[in-house]
């Protein structure tokens, strides 16, 4: 087959695209949030903006892939990802480095696990899945945020993804992205209490030397995300990797994501999910993703 698979790019621009969210996976089973929700009876809730100290994110520059990806519920044995190195368009995979509420065990993802595959030449994107929105109807994830305490417990989530990436050997300046899952939410609690934890998360990883990554439904996590954007909400992540099964492969502005809002390379988009295929004779059950956006920091 053709190889698609894009290479990572670290050209000095992207440092300064890089600055703030604005321009001036899950459902984890085995990977996505699945299709958009109902939307509530109206799409921009109103926000008011909250604005607490922020460090900004690293100077380092980031290491941008441009790309096909995938994500898979657990991390594939060495072997399979070998497999699909040599046969598959994919050049990312989205991993479970850390949360309390992840669904699916991770025996293999290991420091080992990590050295080999991004020897391949994989780039990696760590993902956080832990406290979900006041109003989601996931009953296999039922820790919710408090609203009372969301910055605090973003911040808190944030320091265990940081243990996460240390414990698999991922450096300073390496992005995790937050898994938010799909909620049906017409209530301005709930979407503001979503914000203050995304803040408290983001703080906190810039804090230390860290890029702040958020995954969630365009059509309630991500809208309510960029309602806070326009509102003038900061610190808020800054990549975004949105789930919107539409079968189309791009990262260009699409519904609640319109033009200014995480620009130049700083988008992930999840287009189709719950997808069996097969490649050098390993077949695994994926979400399906196109990238635009910062991965974990190469380690040759």
């Amino acid at each position: 087959m053709t190889r698609i698979r894009a290479t990572a790019l670290a050209a000095l621009g992207l440092a300064l695209a890089l600055l703030g969210p604005a321009a001036a996976h899950a459902r984890e089973t085995p990977a996505g949030a699945g299709p958009d929700p109902a939307p509530g009876p109206a799409s921009a809730r109103g926000l008011t903006p909250r604005v607490l100290p922020d460090h900004g994110p690293p100077p380092r520059r980031p290491e941008v892939f441009r790309g096909e990806g995938f994500d898979a519920c657990a991390a594939p044995s060495a072997a399979a990802m070998r497999a699909w190195w040599d046969h598959s368009p994919y050049g990312a995979v989205g991993i479970y480095t850390s949360g309390a509420q992840r669904h699916c065990a991770q025996p293999r993802l290991t420091a080992d696990w990590v050295r080999r595959v991004q020897a391949m030449g994989w780039r990696l994107i760590p993902v956080h899945v832990g406290l979900q929105a006041p109003c989601t109807s996931y009953a296999h994830k039922p820790r919710r945020i408090d609203p009372a305490r969301a910055v605090e417990q973003g911040r808190q989530e944030a320091g265990e993804a940081l243990a996460g990436l240390r414990a698999l050997g991922l450096g300073a300046g390496s992005p995790v992205y937050l898994d938010v899952e799909a909620y049906h939410s017409a209530d301005l609690g709930c979407a503001r209490a979503v914000v203050d934890f995304a803040s408290g998360w983001t703080q906190r990883l810039h804090e230390s030397g860290h890029r702040a990554g958020y995954y969630s439904s365009l059509g309630s996590g991500l809208a309510d995300l960029a309602d806070a954007a326009r509102a003038g909400t900061s610190p808020l992540p800054d990549a975004v990797w949105y789930a919107r099964w539409d079968q189309r492969a791009d990262t260009a502005d699409n519904g609640a994501l319109s033009r200014g809002l995480w620009p130049g390379h700083r988008r992930i988009h999840q287009y189709r999910g719950n997808v069996r295929e097969t490649y050098g004779g390993v077949t695994l059950t994926i979400d399906r993703d196109l990238l635009d956006a910062p991965v974990a920091l190469h380690r040759p």
